[in-house]
Protein backbone atom coordinates (compact mmCIF):
# COMPACT_ATOMS: atom_id res chain seq x y z
CA UNK A 1 0.00 0.00 0.00
CA UNK A 2 1.29 3.45 -0.92
CA UNK A 3 1.42 5.56 2.23
CA UNK A 4 0.26 9.16 2.38
CA UNK A 5 3.86 10.39 2.43
CA UNK A 6 4.92 8.19 -0.51
CA UNK A 7 1.74 8.99 -2.42
CA UNK A 8 2.20 12.74 -2.14
CA UNK A 9 5.51 12.44 -3.97
CA UNK A 10 5.26 13.58 -7.60
CA UNK A 11 6.36 10.13 -8.76
CA UNK A 12 3.10 8.68 -7.43
CA UNK A 13 0.64 11.58 -7.57
CA UNK A 14 1.58 13.39 -10.78
CA UNK A 15 -1.53 15.56 -10.74
CA UNK A 16 -3.44 16.60 -7.65
CA UNK A 17 -6.57 18.61 -7.05
CA UNK A 18 -6.36 20.72 -3.90
CA UNK A 19 -9.72 21.87 -2.53
CA UNK A 20 -9.80 24.69 0.00
CA UNK A 21 -12.92 25.44 2.03
CA UNK A 22 -14.47 28.83 2.72
CA UNK A 23 -13.55 28.90 6.41
CA UNK A 24 -9.87 28.55 5.52
CA UNK A 25 -9.87 31.17 2.76
CA UNK A 26 -12.05 33.83 4.37
CA UNK A 27 -12.05 34.87 8.03
CA UNK A 28 -15.20 35.41 10.11
CA UNK A 29 -15.25 39.07 9.13
CA UNK A 30 -15.37 38.13 5.45
CA UNK A 31 -11.78 39.10 4.64
CA UNK A 32 -9.36 37.03 2.58
CA UNK A 33 -6.75 35.28 4.75
CA UNK A 34 -3.90 36.40 2.51
CA UNK A 35 -1.03 35.46 4.83
CA UNK A 36 -2.24 31.86 5.09
CA UNK A 37 -3.08 31.57 1.38
CA UNK A 38 0.46 32.75 0.60
CA UNK A 39 1.85 29.70 2.42
CA UNK A 40 -0.40 27.42 0.35
CA UNK A 41 0.86 29.10 -2.84
CA UNK A 42 4.43 28.52 -1.69
CA UNK A 43 3.58 24.85 -1.23
CA UNK A 44 2.02 24.69 -4.69
CA UNK A 45 5.09 26.32 -6.24
CA UNK A 46 7.26 23.72 -4.52
CA UNK A 47 5.08 20.87 -5.82
CA UNK A 48 5.18 22.44 -9.28
CA UNK A 49 8.97 22.67 -9.23
CA UNK A 50 9.09 18.96 -8.31
CA UNK A 51 7.17 18.10 -11.48
CA UNK A 52 3.71 17.82 -9.94
CA UNK A 53 0.78 19.65 -11.49
CA UNK A 54 -1.84 21.19 -9.22
CA UNK A 55 -5.44 22.25 -9.75
CA UNK A 56 -7.02 24.45 -7.08
CA UNK A 57 -10.70 24.13 -6.25
CA UNK A 58 -11.35 27.33 -4.35
CA UNK A 59 -14.38 28.08 -2.21
CA UNK A 60 -14.92 31.47 -0.60
CA UNK A 61 -16.60 33.57 -3.29
CA UNK A 62 -19.99 33.73 -1.54
CA UNK A 63 -18.50 34.45 1.88
CA UNK A 64 -16.26 37.14 0.45
CA UNK A 65 -18.98 38.77 -1.66
CA UNK A 66 -21.50 38.70 1.18
CA UNK A 67 -19.26 40.93 3.30
CA UNK A 68 -18.75 43.42 0.49
CA UNK A 69 -22.50 43.59 -0.12
CA UNK A 70 -23.38 43.52 3.61
CA UNK A 71 -25.72 40.56 3.08
CA UNK A 72 -27.26 38.72 6.03
CA UNK A 73 -26.40 35.11 6.92
CA UNK A 74 -23.19 35.17 4.92
CA UNK A 75 -25.10 35.60 1.68
CA UNK A 76 -26.96 32.32 2.09
CA UNK A 77 -30.40 33.53 3.17
CA UNK A 78 -31.76 32.92 -0.35
CA UNK A 79 -30.56 31.81 -3.79
CA UNK A 80 -30.58 35.35 -5.15
CA UNK A 81 -28.31 36.60 -2.35
CA UNK A 82 -25.90 33.71 -2.87
CA UNK A 83 -25.77 34.39 -6.61
CA UNK A 84 -25.15 38.10 -6.10
CA UNK A 85 -22.49 37.46 -3.45
CA UNK A 86 -20.74 34.94 -5.70
CA UNK A 87 -20.70 37.36 -8.63
CA UNK A 88 -18.95 40.00 -6.53
CA UNK A 89 -16.73 37.70 -4.49
CA UNK A 90 -15.47 35.64 -7.41
CA UNK A 91 -13.69 38.63 -8.98
CA UNK A 92 -11.79 39.44 -5.80
CA UNK A 93 -10.98 35.79 -5.11
CA UNK A 94 -9.66 35.10 -8.62
CA UNK A 95 -7.60 38.29 -8.57
CA UNK A 96 -5.95 37.26 -5.30
CA UNK A 97 -5.10 33.77 -6.57
CA UNK A 98 -3.65 35.21 -9.80
CA UNK A 99 -1.62 37.79 -7.87
CA UNK A 100 -0.14 35.34 -5.36
CA UNK A 101 0.64 32.66 -7.96
CA UNK A 102 2.25 35.24 -10.25
CA UNK A 103 4.56 36.25 -7.40
CA UNK A 104 5.90 32.68 -7.54
CA UNK A 105 6.23 32.67 -11.31
CA UNK A 106 3.04 30.70 -11.93
CA UNK A 107 0.14 31.59 -14.22
CA UNK A 108 -3.43 31.14 -12.95
CA UNK A 109 -6.48 30.32 -15.06
CA UNK A 110 -10.07 30.69 -13.86
CA UNK A 111 -12.61 27.97 -14.63
CA UNK A 112 -16.22 28.24 -13.43
CA UNK A 113 -18.49 25.22 -13.86
CA UNK A 114 -22.00 24.07 -13.00
CA UNK A 115 -23.20 20.55 -12.33
CA UNK A 116 -24.54 20.30 -15.88
CA UNK A 117 -21.10 21.03 -17.32
CA UNK A 118 -19.77 17.78 -15.84
CA UNK A 119 -22.95 15.68 -16.15
CA UNK A 120 -23.35 16.35 -19.89
CA UNK A 121 -20.88 14.07 -21.66
CA UNK A 122 -19.78 16.46 -24.43
CA UNK A 123 -19.35 19.42 -22.07
CA UNK A 124 -17.44 17.17 -19.67
CA UNK A 125 -15.05 16.26 -22.48
CA UNK A 126 -14.63 19.95 -23.34
CA UNK A 127 -13.75 20.73 -19.71
CA UNK A 128 -11.34 17.79 -19.69
CA UNK A 129 -9.61 19.02 -22.85
CA UNK A 130 -9.27 22.53 -21.43
CA UNK A 131 -7.74 21.25 -18.19
CA UNK A 132 -5.36 19.02 -20.12
CA UNK A 133 -4.11 21.91 -22.24
CA UNK A 134 -3.71 24.26 -19.28
CA UNK A 135 -1.75 21.71 -17.26
CA UNK A 136 0.41 20.95 -20.28
CA UNK A 137 1.26 24.65 -20.46
CA UNK A 138 2.25 24.71 -16.79
CA UNK A 139 -0.78 26.78 -15.76
CA UNK A 140 -2.49 26.41 -12.38
CA UNK A 141 -6.27 26.17 -12.98
CA UNK A 142 -8.40 27.72 -10.22
CA UNK A 143 -11.85 26.12 -10.30
CA UNK A 144 -15.08 27.02 -8.54
CA UNK A 145 -18.74 26.29 -8.98
CA UNK A 146 -20.41 29.03 -10.99
CA UNK A 147 -22.61 30.07 -8.07
CA UNK A 148 -23.75 33.25 -9.80
CA UNK A 149 -25.91 31.22 -12.20
CA UNK A 150 -26.32 27.87 -10.42
CA UNK A 151 -29.67 27.04 -8.84
CA UNK A 152 -30.62 24.21 -6.51
CA UNK A 153 -31.42 22.00 -9.50
CA UNK A 154 -28.05 22.44 -11.23
CA UNK A 155 -25.49 22.74 -8.47
CA UNK A 156 -23.06 20.45 -6.71
CA UNK A 157 -23.93 21.97 -3.35
CA UNK A 158 -20.40 21.54 -2.02
CA UNK A 159 -16.91 21.83 -3.47
CA UNK A 160 -15.79 18.47 -2.08
CA UNK A 161 -17.71 16.59 -4.75
CA UNK A 162 -16.79 19.21 -7.34
CA UNK A 163 -13.12 18.55 -6.58
CA UNK A 164 -13.60 14.82 -7.11
CA UNK A 165 -15.35 15.38 -10.44
CA UNK A 166 -12.65 17.83 -11.58
CA UNK A 167 -10.05 15.21 -10.66
CA UNK A 168 -11.81 12.75 -12.94
CA UNK A 169 -11.94 15.25 -15.79
CA UNK A 170 -8.26 16.13 -15.36
CA UNK A 171 -7.12 12.50 -15.01
CA UNK A 172 -5.58 13.41 -11.65
CA UNK A 173 -3.95 10.93 -9.29
CA UNK A 174 -5.34 12.36 -6.07
CA UNK A 175 -7.60 14.89 -4.39
CA UNK A 176 -6.46 16.70 -1.24
CA UNK A 177 -9.22 18.32 0.80
CA UNK A 178 -7.89 21.05 3.08
CA UNK A 179 -10.39 21.07 5.92
CA UNK A 180 -11.17 22.52 9.32
CA UNK A 181 -10.64 19.00 10.66
CA UNK A 182 -7.56 16.83 10.13
CA UNK A 183 -9.34 13.73 8.85
CA UNK A 184 -12.06 11.18 9.49
CA UNK A 185 -12.51 10.18 13.11
CA UNK A 186 -14.31 7.18 14.54
CA UNK A 187 -16.87 9.69 15.86
CA UNK A 188 -17.24 13.46 15.89
CA UNK A 189 -14.19 14.57 17.96
CA UNK A 190 -15.96 17.79 19.01
CA UNK A 191 -18.60 15.69 20.76
CA UNK A 192 -16.56 12.62 21.70
CA UNK A 193 -13.01 13.46 22.91
CA UNK A 194 -11.95 9.80 22.85
CA UNK A 195 -12.60 9.48 19.09
CA UNK A 196 -9.54 8.41 17.11
CA UNK A 197 -8.28 9.39 13.67
CA UNK A 198 -8.76 6.86 10.86
CA UNK A 199 -5.55 7.15 8.84
CA UNK A 200 -6.32 4.76 5.99
CA UNK A 201 -9.59 3.71 4.37
CA UNK A 202 -9.33 0.83 1.90
CA UNK A 203 -13.08 0.56 1.25
CA UNK A 204 -15.99 2.86 2.07
CA UNK A 205 -18.22 0.53 4.05
CA UNK A 206 -21.36 1.20 6.09
CA UNK A 207 -19.13 1.42 9.18
CA UNK A 208 -17.05 4.18 7.56
CA UNK A 209 -20.16 6.09 6.51
CA UNK A 210 -21.55 5.83 10.05
CA UNK A 211 -18.52 7.73 11.36
CA UNK A 212 -19.41 10.84 9.36
CA UNK A 213 -21.17 13.79 10.92
CA UNK A 214 -22.92 16.16 8.50
CA UNK A 215 -22.71 19.92 8.52
CA UNK A 216 -19.96 22.49 8.26
CA UNK A 217 -18.41 23.22 11.63
CA UNK A 218 -17.56 26.77 10.61
CA UNK A 219 -21.07 27.59 9.42
CA UNK A 220 -19.42 29.32 6.46
CA UNK A 221 -19.30 26.51 3.91
CA UNK A 222 -21.75 23.92 2.66
CA UNK A 223 -19.80 20.73 3.22
CA UNK A 224 -19.10 18.40 6.12
CA UNK A 225 -17.68 14.92 6.63
CA UNK A 226 -20.64 13.38 4.79
CA UNK A 227 -19.84 15.38 1.65
CA UNK A 228 -16.17 14.45 1.97
CA UNK A 229 -16.99 10.74 2.05
CA UNK A 230 -19.26 11.21 -0.97
CA UNK A 231 -16.33 12.90 -2.71
CA UNK A 232 -14.09 9.97 -1.76
CA UNK A 233 -16.58 7.56 -3.33
CA UNK A 234 -16.53 9.52 -6.58
CA UNK A 235 -12.74 9.76 -6.61
CA UNK A 236 -12.08 6.14 -5.63
CA UNK A 237 -14.50 4.83 -8.27
CA UNK A 238 -12.27 6.51 -10.86
CA UNK A 239 -9.02 5.11 -9.44
CA UNK A 240 -8.19 8.37 -7.65
CA UNK A 241 -7.02 8.57 -4.03
CA UNK A 242 -8.47 11.24 -1.73
CA UNK A 243 -6.90 12.73 1.38
CA UNK A 244 -8.51 14.85 4.10
CA UNK A 245 -5.97 16.99 5.94
CA UNK A 246 -6.02 19.98 8.26
CA UNK A 247 -5.77 23.48 6.87
CA UNK A 248 -5.31 25.01 10.31
CA UNK A 249 -1.59 25.53 9.91
CA UNK A 250 0.75 27.32 7.55
CA UNK A 251 2.17 25.32 4.63
CA UNK A 252 -0.45 22.54 4.98
CA UNK A 253 0.66 20.64 1.87
CA UNK A 254 4.27 20.55 3.00
CA UNK A 255 3.17 19.43 6.47
CA UNK A 256 1.20 16.58 4.91
CA UNK A 257 4.11 15.58 2.67
CA UNK A 258 6.37 15.38 5.72
CA UNK A 259 4.06 13.75 8.25
CA UNK A 260 1.31 11.99 6.31
CA UNK A 261 -1.09 13.10 9.04
CA UNK A 262 -4.66 12.89 7.83
CA UNK A 263 -7.04 10.35 6.33
CA UNK A 264 -6.35 8.79 2.94
CA UNK A 265 -9.12 6.98 1.06
CA UNK A 266 -7.16 4.65 -1.18
CA UNK A 267 -8.37 4.16 -4.73
CA UNK A 268 -9.55 0.89 -6.15
CA UNK A 269 -8.97 -0.40 -9.66
CA UNK A 270 -8.85 2.10 -12.50
CA UNK A 271 -11.56 2.19 -15.17
CA UNK A 272 -12.01 3.54 -18.66
CA UNK A 273 -12.68 7.24 -19.14
CA UNK A 274 -16.37 6.83 -19.96
CA UNK A 275 -17.01 4.63 -16.93
CA UNK A 276 -15.17 7.11 -14.68
CA UNK A 277 -17.53 9.81 -15.88
CA UNK A 278 -20.54 7.57 -15.38
CA UNK A 279 -19.53 6.49 -11.86
CA UNK A 280 -19.15 10.10 -10.78
CA UNK A 281 -22.50 11.31 -12.10
CA UNK A 282 -24.64 13.04 -9.49
CA UNK A 283 -27.85 13.39 -11.53
CA UNK A 284 -29.70 10.07 -11.45
CA UNK A 285 -33.09 9.93 -13.17
CA UNK A 286 -34.41 6.60 -11.93
CA UNK A 287 -33.84 3.27 -10.23
CA UNK A 288 -34.06 -0.31 -11.46
CA UNK A 289 -34.34 -3.04 -8.83
CA UNK A 290 -33.06 -6.48 -9.85
CA UNK A 291 -33.36 -10.01 -8.45
CA UNK A 292 -30.50 -12.05 -7.02
CA UNK A 293 -29.82 -13.85 -10.30
CA UNK A 294 -29.50 -10.60 -12.23
CA UNK A 295 -27.26 -9.13 -9.52
CA UNK A 296 -24.95 -12.11 -9.81
CA UNK A 297 -24.88 -11.76 -13.61
CA UNK A 298 -23.98 -8.06 -13.37
CA UNK A 299 -21.14 -8.77 -10.95
CA UNK A 300 -19.86 -11.31 -13.47
CA UNK A 301 -19.73 -8.60 -16.14
CA UNK A 302 -22.97 -9.18 -18.03
CA UNK A 303 -25.59 -6.71 -19.26
CA UNK A 304 -28.89 -6.25 -17.43
CA UNK A 305 -31.75 -8.13 -19.11
CA UNK A 306 -35.42 -7.24 -18.51
CA UNK A 307 -36.00 -10.76 -17.19
CA UNK A 308 -34.00 -9.99 -14.06
CA UNK A 309 -35.78 -6.69 -13.27
CA UNK A 310 -38.21 -6.56 -10.35
CA UNK A 311 -39.18 -2.87 -10.32
CA UNK A 312 -38.61 0.42 -12.14
CA UNK A 313 -39.04 3.82 -10.44
CA UNK A 314 -38.57 7.39 -11.61
CA UNK A 315 -39.17 9.11 -14.92
CA UNK A 316 -36.33 8.83 -17.42
CA UNK A 317 -35.60 8.74 -21.13
CA UNK A 318 -33.42 6.39 -23.09
CA UNK A 319 -29.78 7.30 -22.41
CA UNK A 320 -30.45 8.75 -18.94
CA UNK A 321 -28.42 7.56 -15.98
CA UNK A 322 -30.14 5.13 -13.61
CA UNK A 323 -28.99 3.31 -10.50
CA UNK A 324 -29.38 -0.45 -10.36
CA UNK A 325 -30.41 -1.69 -6.92
CA UNK A 326 -30.44 -5.06 -5.19
CA UNK A 327 -33.58 -6.38 -3.52
CA UNK A 328 -32.51 -4.84 -0.20
CA UNK A 329 -32.04 -1.37 -1.74
CA UNK A 330 -28.24 -1.38 -2.05
CA UNK A 331 -26.82 0.43 -5.09
CA UNK A 332 -25.09 -2.23 -7.16
CA UNK A 333 -24.32 -0.40 -10.40
CA UNK A 334 -25.01 2.71 -12.46
CA UNK A 335 -25.73 2.76 -16.15
CA UNK A 336 -27.43 4.40 -19.10
CA UNK A 337 -30.90 2.98 -19.73
CA UNK A 338 -31.67 1.51 -23.14
CA UNK A 339 -35.37 2.29 -22.61
CA UNK A 340 -37.45 5.17 -21.37
CA UNK A 341 -39.19 4.53 -18.05
CA UNK A 342 -42.62 3.96 -19.62
CA UNK A 343 -41.40 1.10 -21.81
CA UNK A 344 -39.11 -0.22 -19.08
CA UNK A 345 -42.08 -0.73 -16.78
CA UNK A 346 -43.94 -2.69 -19.49
CA UNK A 347 -41.16 -5.25 -19.96
CA UNK A 348 -40.28 -5.94 -16.30
CA UNK A 349 -39.54 -9.66 -15.94
CA UNK A 350 -39.89 -10.34 -19.67
CA UNK A 351 -37.62 -12.51 -21.75
CA UNK A 352 -35.93 -11.02 -24.80
CA UNK A 353 -38.24 -12.75 -27.29
CA UNK A 354 -41.30 -11.22 -25.59
CA UNK A 355 -40.19 -7.59 -25.81
CA UNK A 356 -41.14 -6.96 -29.45
CA UNK A 357 -44.63 -8.38 -28.89
CA UNK A 358 -45.24 -6.20 -25.83
CA UNK A 359 -43.82 -2.95 -27.26
CA UNK A 360 -45.02 -3.55 -30.81
CA UNK A 361 -41.62 -3.13 -32.44
CA UNK A 362 -38.24 -4.78 -32.70
CA UNK A 363 -36.40 -3.49 -29.68
CA UNK A 364 -33.14 -3.84 -27.81
CA UNK A 365 -32.67 -7.04 -25.83
CA UNK A 366 -31.01 -5.44 -22.79
CA UNK A 367 -32.24 -2.91 -20.24
CA UNK A 368 -28.73 -1.58 -19.53
CA UNK A 369 -25.75 -2.66 -21.63
CA UNK A 370 -22.55 -3.65 -19.84
CA UNK A 371 -20.56 -1.17 -21.98
CA UNK A 372 -22.65 1.65 -20.52
CA UNK A 373 -22.59 0.41 -16.92
CA UNK A 374 -20.21 0.71 -14.01
CA UNK A 375 -20.29 -1.36 -10.82
CA UNK A 376 -20.35 0.66 -7.59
Amino acid sequence: MVTAIDGFDAAHWKRIVVKIGSSLLVDKDGRIREDWISTVVEDIAERHAAGQRVIIVSSGAIALGARRLALAKGGRSCVEDAQAAAAVGQIALSHKWAELLAAKGLTAAQILVTLDDLEHRRRYLNASATLERLLGLGVVPVVNENDSVATEEIRFGDNDRLAARIAQAADASAVVLLSDIDGLYTANPHKYPDATLVEHVEAITDDIIAMADGGSSSGMGSGGMVSKIEAAKIANSAGISLAIISGHKDHPLTAFAQSGHGTVFHSGSNQGARKKWLAGRLTIRGHITVDAGAAKALIAGNSLLPAGVRAVTGTFARGDAVDILTDDGRILARGLSEYDSGDAVKIIGCRSEEIARILGSVSRSVMVHRDHMVML
